[in-house]
């Protein structure tokens, strides 16, 4: 795994009331629910990118109540179209 050196304005700790490493972690989970949602990354990389398994991964979407199936608007229309 690459480390990879953020830096975030010291007021951000106090606004989130995060510690340093609490904050990595959100915005390690954040930005693996991102590109997901996004459709750049299956949920098993996305999980990967969060540090957890899927289960935990398909856990945390549940509870941040973040959907879970990533459908595109053209994807949706042929699948209406065809029933």
């Amino acid at each position: 795994m690459t480390d990879l050196p953020v830096s975030v304005p010291e007021s951000l700790f106090g606004s989130l009331r995060k510690t340093p490493n609490e904050l990595a972690k959100e915005m390690r989970i954040a930005s693996a629910i991102h590109w997901y949602q996004q459709g750049l990354l299956s949920m098993g990389r996305a999980a990967e990118a969060a540090g957890m398994d899927r289960p935990a991964f398909l856990a945390e979407l549940a509870r941040r109540k973040v959907d879970v199936f990533v459908v595109d608007d053209e994807d949706l229309e042929r699948e209406l179209k065809g029933v």
